[in-house]
């Protein structure tokens, strides 16, 4: 039998949860540290975005050209998330951890000094090699914690991604403004900093283990899968969808990806188990996590531009990068707030609940602008919706994936999840784009169709998030279901 039968079998039989072996931890600082690492991470990820047209003039680069600054951290993060949390299930989750900081820092301190593109792009390559943080950080939350605190500790941590994200948006624009692009950079290098102190001085190792061997074969296959999916899906807009080079690296991702699932069914040791995969609360988890990408960027691309646009078009608000920025701020508090009431939730009623409600509420949030986004409260009723949704959802969607899951495999499902979200991400960015590119004036100006379209767009992204939040199992199923996978290892193994 395999070491994830092996691990399957154990994590059912203990209802997926591990001896808390550290609760000798000042826990309060082991959240605190893992917090700012994550938040680190989440900041980096959308801070340069809105400060692209000034990097570009300052590095004398080209559109085409400065986009490969989001290309690099997207490839890297989606490419190394999965093998960074296997490892951490396998040779501990701190070790890796701590490891996954000294390169964001790294990375981080690259950027900041770069004298170039070339060398801002593969320092960006390096922060996003960092995607691990999230699944290892609620491995060792998982592992480490009373379990009465897990679920709001996890919705904590699950939050700050969002947080952080939002924060980066409201962030650049007044640091580009009064500083310098390299203060992007500087700033987070110090919270990183902390971060890495903190894990390497407050945090305990973990003394849960999945022992084996890491599945390069696998690794290299899902690394050309999922590089060719999001070059094309990131790309495809500006190479156009019909070319060659983009229907090719399509068809390249989803080959390889078939061959990926085929190959780990028959190694005794994957890289991602499929049987935990084939879980409903795991695969169903998975499905809301795509479609909440493709909100949140969604969110993130369309109410700035809005916001922005001259108000003389009779449908923007002339506002400054720095002004919409703040519009965000709304969005990012109610991520702050919901996410550990989810997981207060989640205690109480199972991750399916706010699950539930996370779906419904960023569903209405889209749904609201799509019908009239003529007022600025619009905007901010949206963006509260929104920050709701999100804070309850991001949550339950961790935690409903480390109830189904043994504990020996919590960074490796978890990670799948991370990935999943950064795709949806991705084609949310690319959908959203193409709407509003498709509906523009001679000169360039998205026109209110656009975001009438995109706003409902992503309303009916949200309403699929809600159907799939609907098929997650109750806690008494996923219990069965994870016992049953654990079963049927038993048997075929």
């Amino acid at each position: 039998m395999s070491h994830a039968a092996e691990a399957s079998v154990a994590g059912a039989h203990r209802g997926g949860s591990a001896p808390r072996a550290g609760r000798h931890a000042n826990t309060a600082l082991v959240v605190l540290f893992l917090s700012l690492g994550g938040l680190s991470f989440a900041v980096l990820q959308s801070l340069v975005a809105p400060a692209l047209p000034a990097i570009a003039t300052d590095l004398h680069a080209s559109t085409g050209d400065i986009s490969w600054i989001l290309t690099a951290y997207l490839l890297a993060a989606s490419v190394l998330t999965p093998i960074l949390g296997r490892l951490g299930d396998m040779v501990g989750k701190r070790r890796v951890l701590l490891a996954v900081l000294v390169i964001l820092g790294a990375g981080t301190l690259l950027a900041a000094l770069a004298p170039n593109l070339p060398i801002l792009i593969a320092a960006r390559a390096l922060q996003g090699a960092a995607g691990a943080i999230l699944p290892l950080s609620i491995g060792i939350v998982r592992d480490e914690l009373p379990r009465e605190r897990v679920g709001v500790t996890v919705g904590l941590l699950s939050a700050i991604f969002g947080i952080g994200a939002g924060i980066g948006i409201v962030a650049a624009g007044p640091i580009v403004d009064h500083l310098s692009w390299e203060w992007l950079f500087w700033f987070p290098l110090v919270i990183v900093g902390i971060a890495l102190l903190g894990v390497l001085f407050g945090v305990p190792e973990s003394p849960v283990r999945a022992p084996g061997r890491l599945d390069l074969l696998g690794a290299l296959i899902l690394s050309v899968s999922l590089v060719s999916l999001l070059l094309a899906i990131s790309k495809g807009r500006e190479w156009g969808w019909g070319e060659p080079k983009t229907i090719g690296l399509l068809a390249l991702g989803v080959v390889t990806l078939i061959v990926f699932v085929l190959v780990e069914l028959r190694v005794r040791e994957p890289l991602i188990d499929m049987r935990l995969m084939a879980i409903r609360g795991v695969w169903a988890t998975n499905l809301v996590g795509l479609a909440f990408g493709f909100a949140m960027f969604g969110t993130f691309l369309l109410i700035p531009t809005l916001l922005e646009l001259p108000a003389v078009t009779g449908y923007g608000f002339g506002k400054s990068v720095s002004e919409a920025g703040l519009f965000l701020l709304p969005t990012t508090l109610m991520m702050l707030v919901f996410g550990p009431l989810s997981g207060l939730l989640e205690r109480r009623f199972g991750p399916k609940q706010p699950l539930i409600l996370g779906a419904v509420a960023v569903a209405a949030a889209f749904a609201l602008p799509a019908v009239a986004h003529d007022q600025i409260w619009h905007v901010v009723a949206s963006g509260l919706l929104t920050g709701a949704g999100i804070g309850f959802a991001f949550a339950a969607m961790s935690n409903a994936i480390i109830e189904s899951v043994p504990a020996t495999h919590t960074g490796e499902a978890t990670s799948v999840n991370s990935i999943v979200r950064t795709i949806g991400g991705s084609i949310g960015t690319a959908v959203v784009a193409a709407v509003i590119a498709s509906n523009s004036t001679p000169r360039g100006l998205p026109t209110d169709t656009a975001f009438t379209d995109g706003f409902w767009v992503c309303a009916a992204v949200g309403l699929l998030a809600v159907l799939a939040s609907l098929i997650l199992p109750s806690a008494r199923r996923r219990k069965e279901q994870a016992a049953a996978a654990g079963a049927e290892d038993l048997v075929t193994g």
